[in-house]
């Protein structure tokens, strides 16, 4: 995710049987070595044993079921009522917290033996994660940004665990370090999560995230000495954090302390809105609102360019619904004034003219559209349009250089459009190419910006956009060991099941053959109006190495088209991203990409929901599945952290008898069956998940351990010290690759 190819490998497969002689293998390899097939540093002496090995592996991935031992996973008679129909839920004793049960940590620890060791026994394992590590190893970098007057830029050397945060007085300028994360911890577990910057330039607040939870500790830095104040605000999450506009204090929204044993497990409600004053302790913060009848509602919050105004948008779920609010900072003791008090649509807060705050909405515009809104004269019927809606999807806007710089996207890839603030078009940002372009950050008196470019088979770039010039300046561009020309990127739209015409990215080495017989890596998400936009990924790129192809289907369920495309992939309409993913496979197959043995797919979270709900459905028409962190069990997902907030986009079974109906037609665990021939699953999860529990990877796991017919097997994979992914250090993420392609690679019989 090389010019180069991995090392010690063949570039001609042999077929193994069962009962393949390790001399036979050994005849083989020769003669491939003998012909400049094999690496030249491999010698006689070697050969025997990798033919040894592979009959060993040969013997293993060939062995029925039976002589697999899986950990025994005691089934209990447990059963839920859904709207009078009674389900089984014979592993719900596997929900318990793996800190406080006894009984799940020993199950864990069987699972984690069985599967290292499998994985530690596959022949191509070091030699994946050896290459990964070389692949890996280059300087990577984010977009710059300017604040209180200093440039900043997060780079990381190559292998560092994370990212480190430089200072410049100018961009050209020397770099001095104001966060090192990988100094806090021996382990990488301990990582940098948000950092915003006080309009003077005296302080950055920053966030702490341990072993990937979602709960965060957020402190406060000097950023001249680079010494922390004393302030510390614990047990802070799903919140921003916006400085006054004198630097005194900062406003952030809260949850009560959790109870020390739940605090990965329980649901998360009563919300307040807090200000923080430099220099006093966390106790000591003020509530700015509250309302206790709605424990449900969440804040974000955000000062205004200007100091005046303190915007809180409220939200209840994962849908882009919010009702929005301001305080006028100018009279401390004034109450929040509602300015949008439904939850029917996207109102996203870009800036604002004095009284004139313009938003990015999608009421009246499902593609979107910028307004103003008068807060002295707030009825709709006095909203004024800037930019109305266009063909192509607007995902974000921001307002630089006293300009409106709208994103938008056409087919999957970024354009940017620049408007006047009375809503003039005036030209369209040239960019390096198709691809994704994020980045576009600063303020309304900047005359430059900076934005990352890359795409499937380009590295990231750095560019620096002038304004005034309307020009684009490459600054720095990422240096990876491969040749961009050795692959081809192809967009190709298939029909699925209704007719409905989904794009899909295809990306491979331009050497790979169109026989039906090359493996291949679908993935996908569709979900919460997320866009999987095309982007470089470095453990990619080594899956393409291997000689694999890699696509990306963007369903239905994402923004990729607006509000109507995100629609038609939630709730009962769930079956079409499922649909949609199927339809993508059989495209795969149909045109001679791959074969359903060679057939591979991945997806992390709700796209761990996609691969569990695919392969119950279709076994047949994949080789392999690797469900990452996914949402399981359809049926109690709501029970836990943040699952409340997933209803928006999946319903829940207790809104009525249809919405339970809908949602056990698909759940994963609700929907495997004894005596299929499933491919072979590796399940991935981490112990400290709170976003996704892991109970809902431990009954998928333990309920397809139980029903597995065939050989092909089944194995979850835990990370210890680990969540649901954000804040993972590259050690532990060169492993799970590794891990995962080398499971990848013997399910589905690639010859390398």
């Amino acid at each position: 995710m090389a010019q180069s190819d991995i090392r010690y490998r063949t570039r001609r497969g042999t077929e193994i049987s069962r009962a393949a002689d390790p001399n036979d293998l050994q005849t083989s390899l020769e003669k491939q070595w003998q012909d400049g097939l094999g690496n030249g540093a491999m010698t006689k002496l070697n050969l025997l044993a990798s033919a040894a090995l592979l009959v060993t592996f040969a013997n293993r991935m060939n062995a029925p079921a039976a002589e697999f031992e899986y950990p025994a996973t005691e089934r209990i008679d447990h059963y839920d009522v859904h709207h009078g129909v009674s389900v089984p839920d014979p592993y719900r004793w596997l929900e318990e917290d793996v800190r406080e049960s006894a009984r799940v940590r020993n199950w864990v620890e069987a699972q984690n033996k069985l599967t290292y060791g499998f994985l530690g026994s596959l022949p191509n394992r070091d030699t994946i994660k050896k290459r990964l590590s070389e692949l890996w190893d280059y300087e990577k970098f984010q977009a710059p940004f300017k604040a209180g007057g200093r440039y900043y830029i997060q780079k990381n050397d190559g292998l560092q665990n994370h990212f480190v945060v430089y200072q410049m007085d100018s961009i050209d300028g020397e770099r001095k370090v104001l966060f090192d994360p990988n100094k806090w911890s021996n382990d990488g577990t301990t990582a940098l999560g948000s950092t915003v910057f006080s309009d003077d330039g005296r302080y950055v607040a920053y966030s702490i995230q341990e072993a990937g939870s979602d709960w965060r500790t957020w402190k406060i830095r000097e950023i001249e000495s680079g010494e922390d104040l004393l302030d510390r605000l614990d047990y802070l999450k799903f919140t921003s954090v916006a400085w006054d506009s004198d630097s005194k204090g900062l406003f952030y929204a809260k949850y009560p302390n959790p109870d020390p044993s739940q605090k990965f497990q329980s649901l998360n409600k009563e919300m307040k809105v807090m200000y923080h004053r430099v220099g006093t302790r966390q106790d000591q913060d003020v509530v700015v609102f509250y309302r206790p009848d709605h424990p449900e509602w969440g804040y974000q919050v955000q000062v205004s360019d200007d100091g005046r105004y303190l915007i809180l948008t409220v939200w209840v779920g994962t849908d882009d619904k919010y009702r929005v609010m301001y305080k006028d900072l100018a009279h401390p003791h004034a109450m929040p004034v509602e300015l949008i008090g439904e939850f029917e649509n996207d109102y996203t807060f870009i800036d604002n003219e004095g009284p004139m705050f313009f938003f990015r909405t999608d009421r009246d515009a499902p593609k979107g559209r910028i307004i103003a809104i008068d807060i002295r004269k707030p009825d709709h019927t006095q909203w004024i349009e800037i930019v109305g809606e266009s063909d192509e999807p607007l995902q974000g806007a921001d307002v630089i250089q006293n300009l409106l710089i709208c994103s938008y996207l056409k087919d999957v890839t970024t354009r940017v459009k620049l408007f006047t603030l009375k809503g003039q078009y005036l030209r369209d940002m040239k960019l390096p190419g198709l691809g994704t372009a994020r980045g576009f950050d600063g303020k309304r008196t900047d005359s430059e910006t900076f934005y990352l470019f890359d795409s499937y088979a380009t590295p990231p770039s750095v560019y620096h956009y002038d304004f005034i010039t309307d020009k684009s300046k490459l600054i720095e561009r990422a240096q990876v060991d491969f040749n961009p020309d050795d692959y081809r990127t192809e967009q190709v739209f298939y029909p699925s099941k209704d007719g409905t015409k989904i794009p899909m990215f295809i990306t491979y080495k331009k050497t790979v053959r169109r026989d039906g017989n090359t493996a291949t890596l679908l993935y996908g998400y569709g979900g919460f109006n997320i866009s999987i936009l095309p982007s470089f990924s470095v453990s990619r790129l080594g899956w393409m190495e291997l000689g694999g192809i890699y696509a990306v289907a963007n369903l239905r369920g994402g923004s990729e088209y607006g509000q109507a495309w995100h629609e038609a992939g939630k709730k009962q309409n769930k079956q079409n991203v499922f649909d949609d993913f199927i339809a993508a496979a059989e495209y795969l197959v149909k045109n001679n990409y791959t074969s359903p043995k060679k057939l591979g797919i991945l997806g992390r979270s709700n796209g761990g929901l996609l691969v569990g709900a695919c392969m119950t459905q279709r076994p047949d028409l994949f080789g392999a599945a690797v469900p990452q962190v996914g949402v399981m069990d359809m049926l109690r997902f709501d029970e836990f952290t943040a699952g409340r907030f997933w209803v928006d986009d999946y319903g829940s079974a207790k809104d009525s008898k249809e919405m339970f109906e809908a949602l056990r037609r698909y759940s994963p665990y609700q929907n495997l069956r004894s005596e299929v021939r499933y491919p072979a699953t590796l399940v991935t999860t981490a112990d400290t998940d709170d976003r996704v529990v892991p109970g809902h990877s431990f009954k998928f796991a333990a309920e397809l351990q139980h029903a597995q017919a065939g050989p092909n097997p089944v194995l979850i994979r835990i990370d210890t010290g680990a969540g649901h992914g954000s804040g993972k250090p590259t050690s532990k993420l060169i492993e799970e690759e590794a891990d995962i392609y080398a499971f990848l690679a013997s399910a589905l019989k690639m010859d390398f």
